[in-house]
């Protein structure tokens, strides 16, 4: 059995001296604000245990992971009918690209990317207000990490909806096409509040676990999803969770994982672990910099890539 603790600990001291590496997202003021000499690292295997090193305790902007979990709920209510909507591919552009959108006549690439997730968000607030879908998702997070004190940063939010013109132009875009049921700028108010969501990487590793251990929450013994839905999210996550840096991270690390432009990474190693990493300074697709680089690390030194040792 691979020590993990001493993995980790091997892991952080070589970056130790990188940490800082990067350049954190200027384009939302309070992310602009976050100190960039910052690195936690967090693992929870599926049969409870923690592994954590650096600053795993700190709660961040988890930002575009939150939408693994809209992607979850949004499943749930609609099922398959979901890929009406938004489609399954790769996209090969930038996250928040409208000329794609334009191209694909409102039908987003996949539902990682900006206009995909904001259409996702479209689905879970059917029946709801905006306040209600943002309290469903804050509370499905909180269960899945048996954790009340996980919150949503109000600074963020407001700091995105005030400087999200982007965003507006593609859900704009998107309800033009027919592609979104609610108003503009209720979508808008729930997307930029789930990606204000802020978790430590201890608890993002423990609300990730589910995807790791075919769709149970084994510290409850409760099923989130099943083993199939789990597989799947999986599967979109390899292919598409890190905007046009996804084939290069599934090439370097080898497992399914979501990037956020906080800084944080969610990765999945099945019937193993689930992982979160945070280091606020980004490469030039808007991944964490040294958080990749952590991955790749650890997937060599414990032979968990899903393509093999």
């Amino acid at each position: 059995m691979t020590d993990l603790q001493a993995v980790l600990d091997s892991i952080h001291k070589e970056l130790t001296p990188r940490i800082g590496e990067g350049a954190v997202a200027d384009y939302i003021p309070e992310l602009a604000k976050v100190d960039p000499e910052q690195f936690g690292l967090s693992v929870m295997t599926v049969d409870g245990k923690v592994y954590s090193v650096g600053n795993a305790d700190i709660p961040f902007s988890i930002q575009s992971i939150s939408k693994v979990f809209m992607l979850t709920l949004a499943l749930g209510k609609v099922g398959e009918g979901l890929w009406k909507r938004v489609g399954r591919e790769p996209s090969g552009s930038a996250f928040n690209s409208i000329v794609q959108l334009e191209h694909e006549q409102g039908i987003p690439r996949n539902p990682f990317i900006n206009a995909g997730a904001i259409a996702v968000t479209d689905v879970v607030m059917a029946g709801h207000a905006p306040r209600e879908a943002i309290g469903e998702l804050l509370r499905f997070v909180r269960y899945l990490a048996d954790d009340e004190s996980i919150t949503i940063d109000d600074r963020v939010a407001r700091s995105e909806t005030q400087t999200g013109y982007r965003n507006v132009a593609l859900a704009n875009f998107m309800r033009s096409y027919r592609n979104l049921d609610h108003p503009v700028d209720h979508v808008l108010g729930v997307y930029f509040h789930q990606c204000a969501l802020s978790m430590s990487c201890e608890q993002l590793a423990k609300a990730g676990l589910f995807l790791a251990a075919r769709g149970s929450n084994p510290m409850a013994g409760h099923s989130v999803v099943s083993p199939k839905r789990a597989r799947r999210i999986n599967a979109l996550m390899l292919t598409c969770g890190h905007y046009d840096g996804s084939g290069d991270f599934a090439y370097r690390v080898g497992l399914p994982g979501k990037s956020g432009v906080g800084g944080g990474i969610f990765a999945v190693a099945p019937g193993i672990a689930s992982i979160a990493v945070w280091s606020p300074g980004l490469n030039k697709v808007g991944n964490s910099q040294l958080g990749a680089v952590a991955l790749e690390m650890l997937t060599a030194r414990t032979g968990w890539s899903v393509f093999g040792d």
